[in-house]
């Protein structure tokens, strides 16, 4: 029953981005809501807007740590061991996001995965390392074979919180090469409202633009797919190696594609970042051994049920969301008034 699940699990995936893809450019999926602060001289109180990027993301971030514990726990990996990895490589991996991006972009105020993705894959052979270490439990190659595979589910659906907010957004459609341009005419995507990033950034509302962030979102939860099947199979070489491959391929190539700000340079530093991270991705893929591991796919969606790994989760969905879902770049202004007509 491993592979159809897995079959299932990749047609939700792809249902979803597809749903995605129809409805977040809309104006009305970028505030999730207001929350009043301080009251203004006219009545009115200055909002802090949460943003459905935020709850996306959040999202994104849960599901990866759910295929995380899935695979981890389906080798042998116990309890505490499932805890300190996901601890370890959010801990890690979420400053990075504002960190790197605040490096290379010189902004305060501007999250970029591609920086968390070269951190985790720097950090990622030493955390699980340590991991199994300390705990004695599960190895080392299939650890960082969940990892790859579970960061290719999450960056996927991520994606989904980039239409949401109008980033990481593609070039316009009208100034790509005759070949291409006859291909994203029938599929583009189109921001709605002034808030959107493509609109105030580059003033792009309404203009119709590659859809980078559906490439990449079909693109990265498929090879995660195929990885859960060569786990599933005990190749755990390929479950990692085809993730991260594929995925950092594509963010060299991808960005191409862009128009959003990624540097002055031709080659940026996220592009450098991807190959770099190949090469040095590649390393434990060809020099670790797991032979004698197999992995038991139902025995990890068991693990999900305990009460520990269910408030895990529900901890990374809240940190992520209070983390990235509180917009710096909008605001908002909230008036209350009493319904006469409902007293």
């Amino acid at each position: 029953m491993e592979y159809p699940g897995i079959i299932a699990f990749g047609a939700a995936l792809f249902a979803f981005i597809a749903w995605g893809g129809r409805t977040l450019p809309g104006e009305r999926w970028q505030m999730l809501a207001s929350v009043p602060l301080a009251r203004n001289e006219d009545g009115s109180w200055r909002g802090l807007n949460l943003t459905w990027y935020g709850a996306l993301s959040a999202l994104a971030y849960t599901l990866a740590t759910a295929v995380a514990v899935t695979l981890l726990a389906s080798v042998g990996m116990g309890l505490t061991g499932l805890c300190l990895m996901v601890a370890g490589m959010l801990g890690l991996c979420i400053p990075a996001s504002k960190i790197v991006a605040r490096l290379v972009e010189g902004k305060r105020n501007t999250l970029t995965v591609g920086g968390a993705v070269f951190v985790g894959i720097a950090v990622a052979p030493f955390v699980a390392w340590a991991v199994v270490a300390a705990t004695g439990s599960g190895a080392v190659l299939p650890a960082l074979a969940a990892l790859s595979v579970a960061y290719a589910v999450g960056e996927g659906v991520g994606r989904m919180a980039c239409l949401s907010f109008g980033c990481c957004y593609g070039r316009p459609v009208d100034t790509l090469p005759a070949p291409w341009r006859g291909l994203f005419e029938k599929w583009n995507i189109v921001f709605e409202g002034k808030t959107k990033k493509a609109a105030y950034a580059h003033g792009l509302c309404g203009h119709r633009l590659v859809p980078v962030q559906l490439l990449t979102a079909y693109l990265y939860c498929g090879v995660a797919c195929l990885g859960m099947v060569f786990f599933a199979a005990g190749n755990f070489s390929m479950a990692m190696v085809l993730p991260l491959v594929a995925t950092q391929i594509w963010r060299v190539v991808s960005e191409f594609l862009r128009a959003d700000y990624r540097g002055e340079r031709k080659i940026s530093a996220y592009q450098i970042m991807a190959g770099l991270g190949v090469l040095y991705g590649l390393i434990p893929a060809v020099t670790l051994d797991a032979s004698g591991v197999q992995a038991h796919l139902g025995r990890g969606v068991a693990a999900l049920w305990s009460v520990p790994v269910l408030l895990l989760l529900q901890g990374v969905f809240l940190a992520v969301f209070l983390y990235t879902g509180r917009s710096c770049v909008t605001d908002s202004v909230v008036r209350f008034a009493v319904r006469e007509g409902e007293i």
